[in-house]
């Protein structure tokens, strides 16, 4: 499983745009997507200010307010077949 972590808030064209590409682009692989709205704690609201969306894949950060086509699915492909190599190494 291939942890996602999506940093947005409402009311935002951008935020928008990066959930549908994220969905789009992970169909068919192994995901756990979290979305999470920066407005909800002041921390974040802080952190990130006007800065979002920002895309974590595997917990490093990995896009921020656009994500052009086709990268995160390739991303994607890489951390699978990362997965399958460790997997192959530990037996």
């Amino acid at each position: 499983m291939i942890d996602l972590l999506l940093y947005t808030r409402r009311e935002c064209h951008l935020c928008d745009a990066m959930k549908s590409a994220v969905e789009d682009e992970a169909k068919g692989f192994a995901v756990k997507t979290t979305i999470v709205d920066v407005d909800s704690r002041s921390d974040l609201a802080e952190e990130f200010g006007l800065d979002v969306p920002v895309l974590f894949v595997s917990g490093k950060k990995f896009a921020k307010h656009r994500l052009e086509p086709g990268r995160l699915r390739e991303k994607l492909r890489r951390e699978r077949a990362g997965a399958k190599d460790l997997a192959r190494e530990s037996r």
